[in-house]
């Protein structure tokens, strides 16, 4: 786990709400969303391809300028990691979410989300990583690619599962 100073971690919260406020305002209409699933598709398997392409166009954008941030500062990051970025909030696709939902639970940070009754979209909020994993597996991806995407927002002792929730907060 990085050991950071209280500015280092203000600084890093304070960039990853505001990842949060600009990914927001793209996400109001699914149309207005341009994946690059060419490039994506190029990077996972025949299993984790189904798989992305059954997430919400808004959430494979996301997931696109998640794994282009992580290519360009990583050097030579695993395959697993590369696709885990692609597919790490592919559980949420188990249940489309509304416009007012989306916003509404993207606005709830992960360790509240674990609090709230499990119902609805918090639900599918709380526990989109153990249910990416799921699809993961039931798809036949790989293992340490389900095993990334489970770890995204609870990474510790998991060096990659730690750079990927970084990516993910910051876009």
């Amino acid at each position: 786990m990085l050991h950071l100073s209280l500015l280092e971690r203000l600084t890093r919260k304070a960039s990853g709400y505001m990842g949060k406020i600009a990914r927001l305002s793209r996400s109001f209409r699914e149309e207005d969303a341009h994946p690059d699933d060419f490039w994506a598709q190029t990077y996972l398997t025949p299993g984790e391809q189904r798989i992305y392409l059954g997430m919400d166009a808004r959430d494979r954008e996301h997931a696109c300028r998640v794994t282009r941030h992580l290519l360009r500062e990583q050097k030579n990051p695993s395959p697993e990691l590369i696709a885990a970025a692609l597919l790490h909030d592919s559980g949420k696709s188990v249940r489309r979410y509304n416009i007012v939902e989306r916003v509404l639970v993207g606005l709830i940070p992960n360790r509240i989300a674990h609090i709230l009754p499990p119902i609805g979209a918090i639900g599918i909020r709380a526990a989109h990583p153990e249910l990416g994993a799921q699809l993961i597996a039931h798809a036949g991806g790989r293992p340490r690619v389900a095993q990334l995407v489970v770890r995204h927002h609870h990474s510790v002792g998991d060096p990659e599962a730690a750079l990927l929730h970084h990516y993910d907060e910051k876009e």
